[in-house]
């Protein structure tokens, strides 16, 4: 059974503490999903911070509101960042300029870094190529096609060139705990958890109530995250139990773990059986929402429900159960086998 411990999260610029010497504070994002947490850990002279929101002017003033209110003048001595997604990451080098170290998987890291210094002014024709194969909507893509498309650097600051190392099964002491660190996958690669008695800061890969976006993306295009994101679930289930206090990027924090763990497995199997259903007849990536996600998509959530569309079609693809041809449309038709 699923419990939240807390009805109402903290306010914007206040913190709530959640277990001795751990805060959870809450950053606006401006999306659909228009939050993500973030947390302080006592380590006495200093906090270590986990993931930071985007790096925007609002983003600075929340932080120096908290730095000056619930953080009580002490410095950020260390910035740990779970996963290279924006919305994590996008304030550690601001904090490194201030004195603070990164910390992080090497993965996350690279991807990061690297995206940070790749600036597009349009879309390459390699990413057009990417869209056209994945099915997407003619007057979705066209209508892109007039766009400035989004890069990391419009809301990741720029990072550093060195960072300390996190590890599968290596630890690391914060707020007076240590914590195993264990590797997610799937919605991010090499997604650093943190695992200790009967806390769990779970980032994005241990959430409630939402299931984090598994895509593919062109500078994978082949990818199969939902194998790793199904065997990261079903590797870190063992280790949950009903009495852990899960801390995730988003939502509340919850107890029930090991239900959660199960849901998050299931939820991916229904949809692959509903999609081999719908596919009986080839389909396309973006024909392929509504056995999906059993609701409407909206423009806003197009691009997102496209990448996780492709994930699903190229798991079945790869595992055998659907074949995949290249159309006269420039586009990739998956049929059930």
């Amino acid at each position: 059974m699923i419990n939240y411990p807390w009805n109402d999260p903290p306010a914007e610029g206040d913190a709530t503490e959640v277990a001795k010497g751990i805060l959870w504070m809450r950053l606006p994002l401006p999306m659909a999903l228009d939050h993500v947490n973030v947390y302080a850990l006592d380590d006495g002279d200093g906090w270590s911070v986990i993931d930071t929101g985007f790096a925007s002017n609002r983003s600075r003033a929340i932080w120096q509101k908290l730095l000056d209110g619930p953080l009580a003048g002490k410095p950020v001595t260390r910035v740990v960042i779970t996963h290279h997604h924006p919305d994590h990451v996008g304030l550690a080098g601001w904090f490194v300029d201030q004195g603070a170290e990164l910390v992080m998987p090497r993965t996350p890291y690279l991807m990061a870094r690297m995206l940070t210094l790749d600036e597009q002014p349009a879309y390459p024709a390699r990413t057009v190529d990417f869209y056209r194969r994945a099915g997407m909507a003619s007057d979705v893509l066209a209508k892109r096609m007039t766009e400035r498309p989004f890069n990391f650097a419009d809301c990741v600051a720029p990072l550093p060139l060195g960072f300390t190392r996190l590890q599968e099964g290596g630890t690391i002491t914060m707020g007076g705990r240590d914590w195993i660190v264990r590797m997610g996958n799937g919605h991010a690669p090499e997604h650093a958890t943190f695992w200790c008695g009967d806390l769990v800061i779970g980032g994005d890969q241990l959430l409630p109530s939402i299931s984090p976006n598994i895509g593919v993306y062109p500078t994978e295009p082949n990818a199969d995250p939902l194998a790793e994101w199904l065997e990261a679930c079903e590797r870190l289930a063992q280790f949950a139990t009903p009495d852990q206090l899960v801390l995730g990027g988003h939502k509340l924090p919850f107890t029930g773990l090991p239900t959660r763990m199960r849901q998050l497995i299931d939820n991916h199997h229904g949809a692959l059986d509903r999609l081999v259903a719908h596919i009986a007849t080839p389909q396309r990536a973006g024909d392929c929402f509504a056995p999906l996600f059993k609701r409407s998509i909206g423009a806003s959530e197009y691009g997102l429900a496209l990448v996780e569309s492709l994930a699903h079609l190229n798991h079945l693809h790869q595992a055998g159960r659907a074949t995949r041809s290249l159309g006269d449309d420039g586009a990739y038709w998956f049929q059930a086998r």
